[in-house]
């Protein structure tokens, strides 16, 4: 393995992606959903997540080490770019709440 993150990625997304599923699960039932586009975007993350621990999850099965590189980087940006996506909905909930 070229790289060990693909593990520690795979890991962290699952958690952030039950993080995102329980975000959703608690505008849904508060009837908040209606009037946010928190929900909307909270999938997107939890889709860019999904796909982050699948590539991670295929980096650490394959034995092809250009294939390895090439999943493990997708993964790394997804998890990246899912990261960036917390940190928004996280301030959204904030401003929301302050509010």
């Amino acid at each position: 393995m070229a790289n060990k993150s693909s593990q520690h990625i795979l890991n962290t997304s699952a958690t952030l992606l039950g993080f995102c599923l329980f975000v959703i699960t608690s505008l849904h039932s508060s009837k908040y959903s209606a009037t946010s586009l928190i929900d909307e975007f909270t999938s997107v993350v939890a889709l860019l997540l999904i796909f982050s621990c699948m590539c991670s999850f295929y980096s650490i099965q394959t034995v092809h080490p250009n294939i390895e590189k090439r999943t493990e980087k997708i993964a790394e940006l997804l998890f990246a770019f899912s990261l960036v996506g917390i940190l928004i909905i996280v301030t959204l909930l904030l401003l929301d709440i302050i509010q």
